[in-house]
């Protein structure tokens, strides 16, 4: 059974992914054979749709999506801003975003237009021009969800974990919503095997796990850290979170998160997830740096005799900055 990643930073990482993506094609031999690049997802700084985390991407948009088109990689756009009104449907940015990558890829002809044109209110290529590999939206709001579906109906959508659906019935009818082909639970669901197991096979594969969240499992706050993201994309006025974990002074620590009794380990994807017939895992990280999602990469992904060369041949890319 082939396992697909959800990897964070479409628009954060675009750098890394640039180095990443040639060796992952050119050097199958180094990774799994058993795990495929679902999807990659992520937001531009400045997007107001944005949630989950604050967005610091900077890559160009086009220059993204020229990328996932190359490497047949479906991109995801995080639009998972829970305090979404109607009013922000109009922001131009987001729509343009829609506009560029409602559908995979361009042909040569309105690929080598959007490249030559300057003029930016045309680098975003029409929908018309597309027609390949399908992209996705990560959403909260269902008013934004109905918004983006009748006006840029090419989409798929994945139901955002900012949700915080800790509760495992209430999560079974999100699954049974014809709207989502995945949904991203409660890193705290992460283990209720008995309940997961007792799932549909259609269920199973529309579940997309968070494997490596280092949030306090007992934290009662996180939905709150969501809205305040929320209302910082928006550009209003509020108080930094203040996070109520005891030790949220350290940071994000991948060490730490394997701690979490809600993360998912490879072993445990191999022998318990997969047989059971789960395929889809997201890997966290937006918001953190390149050099650590790297570890993640080959971690999860890459064979542990290879995990040098690898790392040797990112590292020895003098474009990157990894810290």
């Amino acid at each position: 059974m082939k396992i697909y990643y959800h990897l964070p930073g479409l628009f954060e990482f675009y750098d890394l992914y640039k180095a990443y993506l040639p060796l992952f094609r050119e050097h199958r031999e180094y990774f799994y054979d058993w795990c495929e690049i679902g999807s990659i997802y992520g937001a531009p700084s400045d997007c107001i749709w944005g949630g989950g985390r604050v967005g610091f991407g900077d890559a160009e948009p086009r220059k993204v999506a020229k990328l996932m088109r190359e490497y047949e990689i479906s991109a995801r756009l995080t639009f998972s801003n829970s305090l979404i009104r109607e009013e922000h449907f109009a922001d131009a940015r987001c729509n343009k975003l829609c506009k560029m990558f409602e559908s995979g890829a361009v042909s040569s002809a309105g690929e080598m237009r959007a490249i030559q044109d300057e003029d930016k209110n045309r680098e975003y290529s029409d929908a018309s021009e597309m027609n390949t590999v399908q992209n996705g939206i990560i959403i909260h709001s269902d008013l934004l969800l109905n918004y983006i579906k009748t006006k840029y109906p090419n989409f798929y959508f994945v139901s955002s974990t900012t949700k915080v659906i800790t509760d495992f019935e209430q999560f079974k009818a999100e699954l049974d919503r014809d709207d989502f082909r995945y949904v991203v639970p409660d890193f705290r669901l992460n283990k209720q095997f008995d309940k997961l197991n007792a799932l549909t096979s259609e269920q199973k594969q529309k579940i997309e796990f968070l494997c490596n969240e280092c949030c306090w499992f007992g934290c009662y706050d996180r939905k709150k850290c969501y809205e305040n993201v929320s209302q910082k994309s928006l550009g209003e006025k509020c108080e930094d979170h203040v996070c109520i974990s005891p030790t949220a002074q350290r940071g994000y620590r991948f060490s730490d998160a394997m701690k979490n009794p809600g993360f998912i380990g490879i072993e445990d994807i191999q022998n318990i997830y997969a047989p059971a017939g789960f395929q889809h895992f997201k890997i966290e990280g937006r918001s953190l740096g390149s050099a650590l999602i790297l570890e993640f990469l080959l971690y999860y992904m890459t064979k542990p005799e290879h995990q040098l060369k690898v790392r040797e041949e990112i590292y020895l890319d003098s474009t990157l900055d990894l810290f």
